[in-house]
């Protein structure tokens, strides 16, 4: 049985089509059509269902889905144990929201870079359904949520912690020292937020729909630091995590405000599939950034 096979079964079974397969792994079409003929050949039963252009696993093919990918991580591993133990080299792609993407170039790539030179960081963002499904799809490695807290028989959450949150204005706001602020008083006031419909901003509107109230931002951008910058020289509010409002809080130029009745649970997690083949770069990722990132 050919190991080339069963990657390409891997990636078939994963896209839900030749086509995107063939794409994914630089192949012709025929070339992916005749990989899974020969594996189907060779093991003597149908993996996949063909009808009308559609193809869905057989009864077979979803057993075989599972120990192709033991097998292909064995294959993995037994190379990593062959290269030179000293030195960590390969590629990881993560996926994480605008703001945690900043904070971990800045905050920590270069440490990262200096310690592990071998190892080339690819990072994207998105939004959490769309960080799922990119590695339902093994089109990233590793992804980092700020939502609701996941769980899923497939997800292997390697790192987690519950986020504090707060509404935040400038130090010059009328709201600065106000004890006991309802968020009826501060609903009309003018916001800037993250994207509508994205991460914990999805679920900042939910809980304000369930006290029937809806704010509408004059400013809606993903990237948190222009936010920070437009309250500091704005009389607007926004609602972020305190791991990015933190250094502006402690330097007094903006200031947290005491909302009282609004509590919202927003965790980070650290997610992969279990079915990802973790190689020592992967591994070594992991651990850092679950040093660095979570304090739990």
């Amino acid at each position: 049985m050919e190991l080339r096979n069963l990657i390409t079964f891997i990636q078939v079974a994963e896209l839900g089509s030749f086509t995107k397969a063939a794409e994914a792994l630089d192949y012709s079409q025929s070339t992916v059509s005749f990989q899974i003929k020969q594996l189907e050949d060779e093991l003597g039963c149908l993996l996949f269902e063909r009808i009308n252009h559609t193809i869905t696993l057989t009864e077979r093919g979803h057993e075989l889905v599972s120990y192709a990918h033991k097998i292909r991580a064995l294959t993995e591993d037994y190379k990593d144990s062959l290269a030179n133990e000293e030195q960590c080299r390969g590629n990881i792609h993560i996926v994480t929201p605008d703001s945690v993407c900043e904070e971990m170039i800045s905050a920590h790539y270069p440490d990262f870079h200096a310690k592990y030179p071998g190892i080339s960081i690819r990072f994207s963002t998105g939004d959490t359904s769309d960080m799922l499904e990119m590695i339902d799809h093994n089109e990233a490695d590793v992804i980092i949520t700020l939502d609701r807290r996941q769980y899923h028989k497939d997800y292997v959450i390697a790192g987690e912690e519950k986020l504090s949150m707060h509404f935040v204005a400038s130090s010059r706001s009328k709201f600065a020292g106000v004890k006991g602020l309802s968020i009826t008083d501060i609903v009309n006031e003018p916001f800037v937020l993250t994207e509508y419909g994205q991460g914990y901003r999805r679920v900042f509107d939910r809980e304000l729909a369930k006290k029937s109230l809806a704010i509408s931002p004059v400013l809606e951008i993903g990237r948190t630091d222009i936010i920070t910058s437009v309250l500091l020289q704005n009389d607007m509010i926004s609602y972020l995590p305190d791991f990015v409002t933190a250094p502006l809080i402690e330097s007094g130029e903006l200031c947290y405000l005491d909302v009282c009745d609004l509590n919202i649970d927003i965790w980070k997690q650290l997610i992969y599939h279990k079915n990802k083949w973790m190689s020592k770069s992967l591994r070594t990722f992991l651990e850092y950034v679950k040093e660095h990132e979570f304090s739990n």
